[in-house]
């Protein structure tokens, strides 16, 4: 354990699997107290048990600002969380022709309405307790890819991305950092459980690296960013993707 995180109170959202649990474990090893928001209650509790050193697993629905607001509370050290990590996420597979109000709304709401609901309560409670704090969006690559059957998640992410760097802009003046990380595709257990599983060999020809993106590889990258080893960096999106995208 590095020590570089003890004493912060940390939340990593749709933490029970995948890309968020590996967030939590190393936010974890850093020394946070981390809790594991996610719609799965069972899940974020087996994730919290496995993770061990003090991690917690709460349910929350992201997308109800009750349940959103009544987790961060319930999170809080002194009035507010030093660090909250927006992961939670869909990952549809649906071609434009079949994208319709009732799917597009869906993904909005999980994947960006979700990240206003966490940063507007998050940035609030900081304020008030003269926190100076840290948020973490995980968006996507495909935002900048523009990954076909993906519509409504490639325009969410991008939102993510763009709400990022506003709250940046506005909040700095106040000591609280907001930056992106946007991850290529990872093999994680939602990924192997869904049609991507499939898309690892093409992707790899596209990267500058080979090999399939592992969620320990974000898990550090979102390490370096939420910690004082990043205090000059926000409104910054960073991409995982082996050089897939080069921007």
């Amino acid at each position: 354990m590095s020590g570089k995180l003890n004493g912060q109170h940390a939340v990593v959202t749709g933490a029970a699997q995948g890309i968020g649990k590996a967030i939590a474990k190393r936010l974890t090893e850093d020394g946070a107290t981390v809790f594991i928001a996610d719609i799965n209650e069972d899940g974020a509790m087996a994730a919290a048990a496995d993770i061990g050193h003090g991690a917690r697993g709460v349910a929350c629905d992201v997308s109800d600002p009750a349940a959103v607001n009544a987790m961060l509370v319930q999170a809080a050290r002194d009035g507010a969380v030093d660090i909250l990590v927006n992961n939670a996420s869909i990952v549809p597979f649906v071609a434009w022709d079949d994208v319709d109000l009732e799917h597009w709304n869906k993904i909005i709401g999980t994947n960006l309405t979700s990240v206003f609901l966490t940063c507007r309560k998050a940035t609030d409670m900081m304020r008030v307790a003269d926190r100076k704090g840290v948020v973490l969006n995980i968006a996507s690559n495909t935002f900048f890819a523009g990954t076909p059957n993906m519509a409504a998640y490639v325009a969410a992410k991008g939102g993510v991305i763009g709400l990022t760097r506003a709250l940046a802009t506005e909040l700095g003046k106040e000591g609280i950092r907001i930056n992106a990380l946007t991850p290529g595709l990872i093999e994680s257990d939602g990924v192997k459980a869904s049609p991507h599983n499939e898309a690892f060999e093409f992707v790899e020809m596209l990267q500058a690296m080979p090999g399939k993106g592992q969620p320990e590889y974000v898990a550090k990258v979102a390490s370096f960013l939420v910690s004082n080893d990043a205090a000059w960096m926000t409104g910054q999106t960073v991409n995982v993707d082996a050089g897939m995208v080069k921007w």
